[in-house]
C-alpha cells in the first residue's frame, strides 16, 4: 500500500502556494465576465460558454475518480441529491453571480462573494441548532458592515441598479451557502473529486438546457474575443484552480488554505483597477479590509462550517 508523503517544509511551500494561485485565479473570474461583457454578449449565453469548454475536464474528472476513488456504487437517491446540489451550487448561483456582475464592479462583486463562510455559518447555526457566539456575530457584524462601505462608495460614483445587483449576488451566495450545507454526506460517501465532477457534469447538462430554451443556436456566434475569454474562464478560473485548491488543501489542511484564500478580495481589487479600471478609494479599501477580518476570524474557527474548500462559482 502506498503510504501518504511526509509532510517537509517544501511539501507544505508548495501547498500554500498552490493555495494562493488558487485564490487568485477563482477572483479572476470576475474580471473576465466584465471583460466578456463589453462585446454585448448575455448572462446566459457566456455561462454556456463556460461551461461548455468546461464540460471535457469534469467528464475526465469524473471517470478518473470513479477509478481512483472508493467504488461506492450511486444509488438513486444519490444521482437525486447530486442533480439538486448541481443544480443549486453550480448553475443557479453562477447564474446569479453572471446576472448581478451586470450591474456591480467586480471589487464589489467579489467582497460579496466572499461573505459565503458567514452564511454558511448562520445557515448551520439553524440547521443544526448550534449557538452563535458573541465573539461570531462581532465577526459577522465586521463583515458586513465592510461590505456597506464598499456599497457606499459605488453609489457615490452614481453606478446604476447597485441595490439589484448587489441582491443577485448575495442570492447566488446564499444558494451556494445552502449547496455547502446539503453536500457534506454525499462528498463523504463518494469522494470530493468524484461528487464535483458528477455535479458539474449535470450542471453543465442544466445549463444547457436553460440555454436551449431562451436562446438560439444563433446566440452562441459571438465575436473571437468572447470565446477566448470563455475558455480562460473554464480553464484558468475554474478547473485550474479547483484542482490547484484540492491539492493545496491535501497539503497543509483546509484552515490554512482557507486563510491563504483571503487573499481573493484583495486580488480582485488589484485586477480591476488593472484590467477595468476601477477605482480603488480610501473608503473601499477599510470596507474590504472588514470584510477580511470578519471572514478570517470565522474561517480560522474549527468547525465553523464544512466544505467551504469546495468554492466553485
Amino acid at each position: 500500500m502506498e503510504q501518504p508523503p511526509v509532510p517537509t517544509n517544501r511539501y507544505a511551500l508548495i501547498g500554500a502556494l498552490y493555495a494562493f494561485i488558487a485564490a487568485v485565479a477563482f477572483s479572476g473570474k470576475a474580471i473576465l465576465v466584465k471583460l466578456a461583457y463589453v462585446y454585448s454578449v448575455d448572462a446566459v449565453t457566456l455561462l454556456a460558454l463556460r461551461m461548455l469548454f468546461a464540460l471535457p475536464f469534469f467528464i475526465m474528472m469524473a471517470i478518473w475518480a470513479a477509478r481512483r476513488e472508493s467504488a461506492v456504487e450511486i444509488t438513486p437517491r444519490d444521482w437525486g441529491i447530486l442533480t439538486i446540489l448541481g443544480v443549486l451550487g453550480y448553475y443557479l448561483a453562477s447564474l446569479l453571480d453572471f446576472l448581478g456582475l451586470l450591474y456591480i464592479s467586480a471589487s464589489l462583486e467579489r467582497l460579496v462573494i466572499f461573505l459565503y463562510p458567514t452564511l454558511v455559518v448562520v445557515l448551520s447555526a439553524v440547521y443544526f441548532r448550534r449557538r452563535i457566539t458573541g465573539s461570531v456575530v462581532v465577526a459577522l457584524l465586521l463583515s458586513y458592515g465592510g461590505i456597506v462601505l464598499v456599497f457606499m462608495h459605488d453609489v457615490n460614483l452614481a453606478q446604476k441598479d447597485i441595490i439589484l445587483g448587489g441582491a443577485l449576488v448575495f442570492a447566488s451566495i446564499l444558494v451556494y451557502a445552502v449547496y455547502l450545507i446539503g453536500s457534506s454526506g454525499i462528498i463523504t460517501r463518494l469522494g470530493s473529486a468524484r461528487f464535483t465532477g458528477y455535479a458539474m457534469t449535470i450542471s453543465c447538462a442544466v445549463v444547457g438546457l436553460h440555454f436551449s430554451v431562451v436562446n438560439s443556436m444563433d446566440a452562441l456566434i459571438q465575436p473571437m474575443p468572447v470565446y477566448g475569454l470563455a475558455l480562460a474562464m473554464a480553464v484558468f478560473a475554474t478547473v485550474l484552480p479547483a484542482l490547484l485548491l484540492s491539492e493545496g488543501i491535501r497539503r497543509i489542511g483546509v484552515d490554512k488554505t482557507s486563510i491563504i484564500g483571503s487573499i481573493g478580495p484583495v486580488a480582485t481589487l488589484v485586477l480591476a483597477y488593472l484590467f477595468l479600471g476601477e477605482t480603488m478609494s480610501s473608503m473601499q479599501i477599510l470596507g474590504a479590509v472588514l470584510v477580511l477580518i470578519g471572514v478570517l476570524f470565522i474561517s480560522m474557527r474549527k468547525n465553523a462550517y464544512s466544505n467551504s474548500n469546495l468554492k466553485v462559482n
